[in-house]
């Protein structure tokens, strides 16, 4: 890689202050604010408001739409001149 173009990777931990967990992975993001892993070394850390240990598509909490009925409530609301499918 040419290092006057491309940004310079590193370590970073990702903590997701929602759901109490870290993640260690490489970024080019970097941090002043140094935590300690579970290796012994001092790694920048970033936070995040969401990841996959909080977001409710991966934790399994995501809202299932119910379409059949708000196809009931749009044919109340809009009366039976509406053709049905």
């Amino acid at each position: 890689m040419n290092t006057r173009i491309h940004p310079v990777s590193r370590q970073v931990v990702f903590r997701d202050r929602a759901a109490g967990v870290a993640f260690l992975m490489r970024s080019t993001a970097d941090s002043d604010e140094r935590v300690e892993w579970q290796d012994g070394t001092a790694y920048p850390v970033i936070d995040v408001e969401t990841s996959s240990a909080s977001h409710p598509f991966y934790t399994g909490g995501r809202q299932v739409l119910d379409t059949a009925g708000r196809v009931d409530r749009f044919h109340r609301r809009y009366g039976a001149g509406v053709p049905r499918s």
